[in-house]
């Protein structure tokens, strides 16, 4: 069985470690190497438990560890092409990556190996956000299969898509509208956040619930939240209220049929098992 655990997400810092028992991989790296190891351990793993990092972005709060994690770790990093390109000369990468940067194939799946094991297959996909590049990751394990947007502009079709046939989806609810237009951000972030290549609203994530939800959905995880323009009862209330208006043919709504939860912002989540 998969389990998943949040250890950060949000502006401070994202990381996600998943795992099927033998083998894990992180996606992203925006917390200590004291963390993580504090983390992991309080939920009987230790720093072993993962044999790969998957990157999303270079944006900073996704990737301000990596750094430490390849210089310590010596752990194998997978991002795209563009994506390992810019980590070669960011600032907080450059001294480390060389050794460790592995580029994903262009396009279709690829079996991602986890040390001597062979892990999920993943597939990347791009998304709107105002990164060098950002990518989207679905994971097929013989066991589940996850797929995690985050730092998302505007929904994309490969996302509902592949969303529609995952048993696990982590998506991101950044902000909402109200909190975003009567807050203290300059215009142009605000401008910058509602743009396209911004964040998802808590109404935009719950659109794209309704679009993509089936019955096989067991797992619904809301990411990335803004501390200053969200709460996690309002993105919980959108998301929640779109499941209720989705009633499958065995009886109830959806939100009878799919867990939701929302992952902490800046703190680590307990251990799911999906």
């Amino acid at each position: 069985m998969l389990q998943f655990i949040s250890l950060s997400s949000g502006s401070s810092g994202n990381c996600y470690f998943l795992t099927d028992g033998d083998h894990g991989l992180l996606i992203d790296a925006g917390v200590s190497m004291r963390r993580l190891k504090r983390v992991l351990g309080e939920n009987g793993f230790s720093m072993q438990a993962f044999q790969a990092v998957l990157v999303t972005h270079d944006h900073l709060d996704h990737i301000r560890h990596l750094g430490a994690y390849c210089k310590y770790l010596q752990v194998p990093v997978y991002t795209t092409q563009t994506i390992l390109d810019a980590l070669n000369v960011h600032s907080f990468t450059r001294d480390y990556i060389g050794p460790c940067g592995r580029a994903l194939p262009p396009e279709g799946g690829f079996r991602l190996p986890l040390g001597d094991a062979e892990g999920p297959l993943v597939r990347h996909f791009v998304v709107p956000h105002d990164a060098t590049q950002t990518v989207a990751y679905d994971l097929r394990w013989a066991d589940g299969h996850f797929l995690l947007m985050t730092d998302v502009g505007r929904m994309v079709p490969e996302g509902l898509a592949l969303a529609a046939q995952a048993d696990t989806v982590v998506i991101e609810s950044n902000y909402d509208p109200d909190m975003l237009r009567r807050g203290g951000y300059p215009e142009d972030l605000k401008r910058r956040i509602r743009s396209g290549s911004g964040h998802l609203s808590n109404e935009e994530c719950a659109a794209a619930v309704k679009t993509f939800w089936h019955p096989g959905l067991k797992n619904l995880f809301l990411c990335h939240l803004s501390a200053n323009n969200n709460t996690p009862q309002l993105a919980y209330a959108a998301t929640h209220a779109a499941l209720q208006g989705i009633f499958p043919e065995s009886g109830g709504s959806a939100a009878d049929v799919t867990r939701l939860q929302i992952l902490p912002r800046g703190a680590a989540s307990r251990r799911f098992d999906l």
